[in-house]
């Protein structure tokens, strides 16, 4: 019966489940011994990050950190240990003692409140020499207003002390009538948020901290933005702020502008009209109102407000309104120029420096329709709609700019509308060619394809396909599969491929390949997937910097044994040099494997790496020189060795029509 129990005994403790954080709680607990507080504190985290449910890691954490003097921390640790076990008063009694000395001083009341109740002499006193002066100060400053002190201290005081009391209706009482007597010291409005909010009126807290977050004190307007949300407001949410606060005249704006980009202009008026009678000196918004105005046929209306641009400082708000009177314009210096086309444009440059990209668009397009000859203006349209992601437009007019006899504005106009003209053309056609020398196989390779697909308007675009792969050599050897370097072949296909998606392509083709060596044709079936990804300073981007990319593709062969080839080629460097001579050094990895495990194609490799373009070549060409050091991961049978050494001279170029 004995060994029976003592069987059972070992067979439940077998099956239990090995616990995850035992092995740092070993090391946690041995260096706590030897007083290594570094290392223990180290081994604590991660059994907290192993069990995060047990509640001793924490407390254990907790003590350690007193021991170094991190008060915070442990603070911090002592919290989560009593969110996962509440009734462990120790644990609450610690937390609420590192509250107080940490100056949360309303937390560490909370704390001692509650555990008081238990009951427990020591919270219960703790609790009455924190709460008992909070008491007094209330009393004391609730007199003094009583007795006329009726001004901004007084009435902040006492709500900072009723807030650390946890009397929130008070405190957010006094926090409103403080703010109302210092309306500029709008951080007492993200004071009265976190009340509001604390009391369950998360309306009315938003509204505060959207008015604190537009004007005023810029720590303030920084505070309350990290307690809004993580969306712009929607127009309600402004109108509430604004009831809060009807002075704030950058609220008043931005809602203005928003509207405008709703296109609900009677609605903007209106808040422009306001900011208007209570800021006679706001230029901006003095001309937006006139404009509005303008533009509904009440040019009499209109006429005061235009006259006070003109007659103030900012000229650049005046050139805006003598453009849309079609009056010349003044320069630097005072000399004047005609108007015409270039008026609007100073209006749309005005808006797209201020990030008002619809009214730039507007201003843009009256530009075009007074001179349409002016390519510049398309240029700009071209560039305002492809930021605002209407790109059918912003093709539209890279297109016409494309025509200017201006080179630089033609050349601006032609690289945008071939970017974009590949998502928009019903077909496309792209060709690579990419030969490369390699001194591993004393060969040189060539690689080509031209390819048209058709825009379907869906996720899939069909296309018909012409491969290339060939070799000088003709032969490598047949011994071990040389098709997947030089399959010595035409490869004419059709078939579908996806749009991209975060760098992801999906593709599937079916065709027959053209042997140019025997004249032998064999079906031939291939599809995969390709994964791009590239961070920094492209080869032939705008400024020299770092870089890294990655692509990894995975290709289904059924002419090769139903073969899967899947090979990850990874790079991290530098583009150095201007734009006429550009110039990358990178460092290489790379990984290939097959599902049949051949061992020639089952390799990893590094080393050092060079690319060269510049304006001398045409777009999309550079040349590439690697130095790689290769080792194969299956033995290699009758090869030689188990690693490889192998230099690389290639040129690549691309096009697509």
């Amino acid at each position: 019966m004995r060994l029976v129990v003592f069987l059972a005994a070992c067979g439940l403790a077998l099956g239990q489940p090995a616990d995850p954080a035992y092995e740092p709680l070993s090391h946690a607990y041995q260096a706590l011994r030897a007083k290594d507080y570094d290392t223990a504190i180290a081994g604590f985290l991660r059994a907290a990050q192993a069990d995060p449910r047990r509640p001793s890691i924490r407390k254990e954490l907790a003590y350690t950190y007193l021991k170094t003097g991190e008060n915070e921390l442990a603070r911090d640790q002592f919290r989560a240990a009593m969110e996962l076990d509440p009734q462990d008063t120790q644990v609450a009694m610690e937390y609420a003692f590192l509250c107080y000395e940490t100056k949360e001083q309303a937390l560490a009341r909370r704390i001692f409140d509650r555990v008081r109740k238990t009951p427990n002499a020591v919270a219960e006193q703790a609790f009455q020499n924190i709460d008992a002066p909070l008491a007094q100060a209330i009393d004391r400053w609730k007199k003094a207003i009583e007795m006329g002190a009726d001004n901004f201290s007084a009435h902040f005081e006492l709500a900072t002390f009723a807030e650390q009391r946890d009397d929130l209706p008070t405190a957010a009482e006094h926090y409103q009538k403080a703010w109302r007597l210092l309306p500029d010291r709008r951080s007492v409005l993200v004071d009265l948020g976190r009340v509001w909010k604390a009391l369950g009126r998360t309306e009315d807290a938003n509204a505060a901290f959207l008015a604190a977050s537009r004007g005023g004190e810029p720590r303030a307007a920084e505070m309350a933005r990290a307690l809004l949300p993580a969306r712009y407001p929607y127009v309600p949410e402004f109108r509430r702020a604004i009831e809060l606060d009807p002075a704030n005249l950058d609220l008043r704006r931005e809602l203005g502008y928003l509207l405008l980009q709703m296109d609900r202009e009677p609605e903007a008026e209106i808040e422009f009209r306001k900011i208007v009678e209570l800021a006679p000196n706001d230029l901006v918004s003095v001309t937006q109102l006139g404009f509005l105005l303008y533009a509904r046929g009440e040019r009499t209306q209109a006429a005061p407000l235009f006259d006070r641009v003109l007659a103030g400082q900012d000229q650049d708000l005046a050139n805006r309104v003598r453009a849309l009177l079609r009056k010349p314009q003044l320069l630097q210096g005072g000399s004047q120029r005609a108007a015409g086309s270039v008026d609007a444009k100073l209006m749309a440059e005005h808006s797209l420096k201020a990030g008002y990209l619809y009214d730039a668009a507007k201003y843009l397009t009256m530009a075009h329709e007074a001179d349409p000859a002016d390519y510049e203006v398309d240029l700009k349209l071209g560039w305002t709609y492809n930021i605002l992601h209407q790109d059918p437009h912003a093709f539209h007019w890279f297109d016409l700019a494309r025509k200017s006899s201006d080179s630089k504005i033609k050349a601006e106009a032609t690289r945008a509308w071939r970017n974009l003209r590949g998502s928009f053309a019903r077909f496309r056609t792209s060709a690579w060619f990419y030969p490369i020398y390699s001194t591993r196989w004393h060969d040189l390779f060539a690689y080509a394809q031209i390819k048209t697909d058709l825009r379907t308007g869906t996720f899939f675009r069909p296309y018909i396909s012409l491969r290339f792969v060939g070799d000088t050599r003709r032969s490598i050897g047949a011994s071990f599969a040389p098709q997947y370097l030089s399959e010595s072949s035409f490869i004419l296909g059709a078939g579908v491929a996806t749009a991209p998606w975060h760098g992801i392509t999906l593709w599937g083709e079916a065709g027959n390949a053209a042997n140019y060596l025997t004249l032998h044709m064999l079906p031939d079936y291939r599809g995969g997937v390709s994964v791009a990804e590239g961070v920094g300073h492209t080869l032939r981007g705008e400024s020299p910097g770092g870089f890294a990319d990655m692509t990894l593709d995975a290709v289904y062969f059924s002419r090769f044994g139903n073969d899967t080839l899947v090979y990850s080629q990874n790079r991290v460097g530098y583009t150095a040099g201007p734009k006429q001579f550009r110039v990358q050094i990178y460092w290489n990895g790379n990984v290939t494997i097959d599902s049949q495990r051949q061992a020639w194609a089952n390799f990893g490799e590094t080393g050092p790496g060079i690319r060269v373009s510049g304006s001398f070549l045409p777009p999309s060409m550079f040349f590439t020189f690697n130095a790689m050091g290769g080792v194969y991961l299956f033995r290699m049978g009758h090869l030689t060795g188990a690693a490889f050494t192998d230099y690389r001279f290639g040129l690549w170029y691309a096009f697509t029509h």
